[in-house]
This record gives structure tokens, C-alpha cells and sequence, in this order.
């Protein structure tokens, strides 16, 4: 450290301030870089266009898909491939609208519920559907049973419209207690005789593309330190009801590393410190998970996020779907290796350089600057060797319906070049009518469906770390202890954690998109039996 560093450190933290960032595993030259960037501000993301289909999105046919999804079943068979599930959230947030009725203090009638909804009150329309609909949600019976064992009969309280003690038995420690447990565990798709949580689904769903030639799955999933216990307990519980016939299931698991959280400063930039004069940390968001996937052994790794899941009828469009942007991910892998292998050897012609520079341009969406382009055989060989010696991920993109999140867009670079990015709402100058027209003109959305080839041509894993933009996080205005302060989110996992990766968009099928942000979602068909309406 230099001097003028270490006088910087000791200008602004205190002896226990530097043990308390050590013991978090951390620096405080990092948590000073982080105060910087609260200083200077996290510039916004200047969009070009969005992607469109023939301009940045691939539509495959029918029949390639087909062709690529066989193709893939080689890696699978290899044993190259896992799955990677975030899980980390906590459902207060899908059962937000039941328990701002639950802390209600005067009792709501059905009456008042039915009027209010009439009369257009969306929160009280929202209640009037999760009431009309409460026995087609797959935890019914499980909230049976717990009334039950406190002598209440569930059936008796709907007729006579007291909906308190149904809500407590759903959202608290009396009960269900889905508002403290993660998402994971509630109870998403009934069957006949069974229902299964979010977590379930995914492992089964990953039997249909990550399984290898021994039959053995590895899922990974990452989760609050809090919840660890209670998870592995549960999934303990219904493995074993799969694993027959071979089939085996190495599931891991690991927490958001303390070292990822960001200190918190006050409206001034200082360094936020609570009533006992500690400095406040805050998790990072999920862009802090890219240290958790770089630990991974992993090779071809699928990222989806947990509540995105659907029955067991709905899913041969998902796998068949998984199955083929993995191969696409292989089939771009083997012409990659094959160039960087060439250059590595110094075996490389122009001939070789020239279709390199071509596959580049068309295949993999890379600007080709015109000194390149017109320059020696030496200045291209390093251009490709440096721009295709990194991680690839292939994004599935569904058409935009409306749903609120990010999407895929070109994006202009600070260098001058424009690259396919993954761009959230919060990223983009919602006051620059141009930038305001490209978001609002974007014709696809992510949904959360990556498959990530994380080795290079030799086999060895990329250090994912390098491959980030560190000025795309997020500053956000949150409070604690009724104090204002501001939050920093590092740059997102699929935005920019992985910036300077090979990116790929692929327009898959909507059906594959089934996300359940609120508790009414599981009302919706696609998480229905079969058959039901």
C-alpha cells in the first residue's frame, strides 16, 4: 500500500473499523474503492439499439433445435454440465399483498372486500382472487392439516369469512410460516395425492438435462446463511423418492461470501455507521453470486432462477429448449478452441485468421475494428486470441409481454465499440428521450436462462472475475435505524458481472418463462394440474 493510501485509510477508519472490514474478508483499499464509486457515481448505460431478431437475437428452426439438442447430449453425457439456482430470497415478497391484510388491525368482512374490489381497489381486487381461488394452491392441504391440529376446521372459516386466523396459518411460525421461509420451500404444484415445493421441481427438471452417462445430476444452489439447515433438511426428505433406477443427485450449496457486501454511507458519502458506531454493511445483490459460481468446478453450468419452474406436462418445451442453446454453446465452443488452439501453437494462416475474424463478426456478434481488419497477420491473431479467449453464455430471450425486468440490447462501449448486453430499467437515462425510446422499443426480455460455458480451450476455468465491468453496479436510497443512507449493488450477475463475456441471444418459446413473483401467480394455468382451467 502507498503511503498516500495508508494516510487515507487512517483518515477515515478507526483501528476496530479496519479489524471489522478484515474479519468480513475484505480490504479497506476495497471499501475505499466502493466509497470512491459513491462519490463519482455509477454512469449510465448508453444503449444503441435493441436486440431484434436478425439484428442481435437468433430464431432457430424447428428442425435445428432438434439437431442441437441431440448434439448437446454428448457434453451431458461427459458429465460437463450442472445447474446453478440463486435461492437465496426469502418469500416475504411473494406473500406481501396476505400480509398487509394479516397486520390489518380491524377485521375486513367479505362484504367490504367484495365492495372495495367493485369499486376498484387493486389490493382488495388482488385479496378477492387469492380468497376465491385459496383451494387451488398446491400448500391447501398443508394448511389444512395445521388448522386442524389447533382444533380449526379451514372449510369453516371461509364460510364464515374470518380470514385472520387463514392468514396466520399460511405466513407465520404458528403454521405454514411461508413469509421467513425461503422460496424455494413453498409449496408451488399440486398432483394427484402430492404437490411439490420450487426446489423439487428444479431437481427434476435438471434429470432431463444434466444428467451424465452414470446417471449422476450435480445442482447447485445458493442460499441464505439462515435458511441452510432447513433446506438441506427438506431436500433430504424427497430425494430419495428420485433416486432409483441409477439415478443419483449431487446437490450442493453454498451462501453469498461477506466479503461481497458493500459498506453503506450516509447522504454525505461518509461511511454509514449504526447506533454503536459500527460501520454498516449491505449484501451486494445477486451480482455478488459470480464469486460463488467462479468457485464452482464447473464446465457447462445452466443458471435459472428458482421460482421460474412449471409442472410436469408443461416442461418437454423447456428441456428441449435447455438442451438446445447447450448445443449451441458446444457447437460455437469447438470452432472457438479450434482458433485459440491454432494461435496457441503458432500454427495459424491467413487463411485460418481470415475466417477467424469472419466467424467473430457473424457468429459471435464482435466489432471488427478497420485497423484489424486491413493489419498484419500478428495484430490479428492477437485481436482473436484476445477477444475469443473468454467465457461464452447463450441467453435464452423471450418475446416482451409486459413483464418488468431487463432485456437484450446493443450497447455502446466507453471504447468506442458496441457489444450485446443484458440491460436492467434501473441502467438506462429514463430522461433521454432516445434512451427512454430504445427500452421502450425492445421486443424481447430475459428471463433468467443461461447456460455459461466457464472453461477455455485447454480445460481449465476462466477466473470469472476478470471478465466484469465494475462501473455497471447500481446506487440505491434505503434507510436503517430511520436514518437515510445509500446502497451499493455490485454490477448484476447477468448484466454487468458479465460484461466482457461472449454473448449470445436465442429467442426461446414463452412457455418457458413461468416466474411466480407473487402468491396469485400460482394461480395462473401454467401452475395448475393439468386439466384444470
Amino acid at each position: 500500500m502507498t503511503d498516500t493510501k495508508q494516510n487515507k485509510v487512517e483518515s477515515i477508519f478507526s483501528s476496530d473499523d479496519i479489524r471489522q472490514i478484515e474479519s468480513m474478508g475484505t480490504t479497506p483499499e476495497k471499501v475505499l474503492g466502493q466509497i470512491e464509486t459513491f462519490k463519482r457515481g455509477i454512469p449510465f448505460v448508453v444503449v444503441n439499439r435493441p436486440c431484434t431478431v436478425g439484428d442481435g437475437v437468433l430464431r432457430l428452426q424447428e428442425e435445428e433445435v432438434e439437431q442441437l439438442a441431440i448434439s448437446f447430449e454428448e457434453a451431458e453425457s461427459a458429465g460437463r454440465v450442472m445447474k446453478f439456482t440463486p435461492a437465496s430470497g426469502a418469500a416475504s415478497r411473494m406473500f406481501k399483498l396476505l400480509l398487509s391484510f394479516y397486520h390489518n388491525e380491524n377485521r375486513i368482512g367479505r362484504e367490504e372486500i367484495l365492495r372495495r374490489a367493485e369499486e376498484g381497489e387493486e389490493e382488495f381486487q388482488e385479496f378477492r382472487t387469492f380468497l376465491e381461488g385459496i383451494r387451488s394452491f398446491a400448500f391447501y392441504d398443508d394448511l389444512k392439516e395445521v388448522l386442524s391440529g389447533a382444533g380449526i376446521e379451514l372449510e369453516s372459516l371461509i364460510q364464515v369469512a374470518d380470514y385472520k386466523p387463514i392468514l396466520e396459518h399460511i405466513l407465520t411460525e404458528t403454521g405454514l410460516n411461508y413469509a421467513t421461509l425461503p422460496k424455494g420451500l413453498i409449496k408451488f404444484h399440486g398432483y394427484q395425492g402430492q404437490s411439490r415445493t420450487s426446489f423439487e421441481e428444479h431437481f427434476l427438471e435438471a434429470l432431463a438435462y444434466a444428467r451424465d452417462g452414470s446417471s449422476l445430476c450435480r445442482v447447485h444452489f445458493t442460499l441464505s446463511p439462515e435458511h441452510v439447515e432447513i433446506v438441506k433438511k427438506q431436500i433430504n426428505e424427497f430425494l430419495p423418492l428420485h433416486e432409483k433406477q441409477g439415478v443419483r443427485f449431487d446437490s450442493s450449496y453454498s451462501t453469498q461470501d461477506m466479503a461481497t457486501d458493500t459498506i453503506a454511507v450516509n447522504t454525505e458519502n461518509e461511511p454509514f455507521r449504526d447506533s454503536e458506531g459500527k460501520l454498516l454493511f449491505r449484501p451486494g445483490g445477486h451480482g455478488a453470486l459470480l464469486t460463488n459460481l467462479n468457485r464452482l468446478d464447473g464446465d457447462i453450468v445452466f443458471i435459472k432462477n428458482i421460482d421460474n419452474v412449471v409442472p410436469d406436462h408443461l416442461r418437454d418445451t423447456t428441456i428441449i429448449y435447455k438442451k438446445a442453446l447447450g448445443g449451441y454453446l458446444v457447437k460455437l465452443q469447438k470452432e472457438v478452441f479450434h482458433i485459440l488452439r491454432k494461435i496457441a501453437e503458432g500454427t495459424v494462416d491467413e487463411t485460418l485468421l481470415e475466417s477467424g475474424l469472419e466467424f467473430a463478426k457473424e457468429k459471435l456478434f464482435i466489432q471488427i475494428p478497420p485497423a484489424i481488419a486491413k493489419g498484419a497477420a500478428k495484430e490479428k491473431a492477437d485481436f482473436l486470441f484476445e477477444r475469443l479467449n473468454r467465457p461464452i453464455r447463450v441467453c435464452g430471450m423471450v418475446k416482451n409481454e409486459g413483464e418488468p425486468g431487463g432485456g437484450p440490447f446493443w450497447v455502446n462501449g466507453r471504447d468506442g465499440t458496441v457489444s450485446l448486453q443484458i440491460v436492467e430499467k434501473s441502467q438506462v437515462d429514463l430522461e433521454s428521450p432516445t434512451q427512454r425510446e430504445a427500452l421502450d422499443s425492445s421486443t424481447h426480455f430475459n428471463p433468467v436462462d443461461l447456460i455459461c460455458g466457464v472453461k477455455d480451450y485447454r480445460g481449465e476455468p476462466f477466473d470469472l472475475m476478470n471478465f466484469t465491468d465494475p462501473e455497471t453496479g447500481f446506487i440505491s436510497s434505503k434507510s436503517s435505524e430511520g436514518r437515510q443512507l445509500k446502497a451499493l449493488e455490485l454490477p448484476g450477475l447477468w448484466n454487468g458481472a458479465m460484461a466482457n463475456w461472449i454473448t449470445i441471444f436465442v429467442e426461446v418459446p414463452i412457455i418457458t418463462f413461468n416466474p411466480v413473483k407473487t402468491v396469485l401467480d400460482l394461480l395462473r394455468k401454467e401452475h395448475q394440474p393439468l386439466g384444470k382451467p
